[in-house]
């Protein structure tokens, strides 16, 4: 059985995920797209503590499928190092995963 990845990407803005997710839900490389937001977002970039307005994604796909997904992520991405990180799914509702390995090509 395929394992699961629950994949946290942060986007410039919410259009910005919503086009994100449209793309990788429709072909099929995601199953689902949850957009989060807004929130704050406080890290160093070039030497000096940046903070910023971004919306999270968590995504929902095949662990095999992870690698695909940054690459189009990144394709798509208006910062030049896009957050995309995953996590594994351990457990859950069943036919919820069922679900969700049925919905990736």
């Amino acid at each position: 059985m395929e394992e699961l990845t629950l994949l946290y990407v942060t986007c410039a803005n919410g259009d910005e995920a919503k086009t994100i997710a449209r793309a990788l839900v429709g072909d099929r490389l995601v199953a689902c797209a949850n957009i989060l937001g807004p929130m704050t977002s406080i890290y160093r970039w070039n030497g000096e503590v940046a903070e910023q307005e971004e919306v999270a994604m968590l995504l929902k796909t095949r662990s095999d499928m992870t690698a695909h997904v940054a690459e189009r992520v990144k394709a798509m991405h208006s910062h030049d190092l896009p957050c995309v990180v995953g996590l594994p799914i351990q457990g859950g509702n069943p036919e919820f995963l069922t679900w969700l390995r049925r919905e990736i090509d």
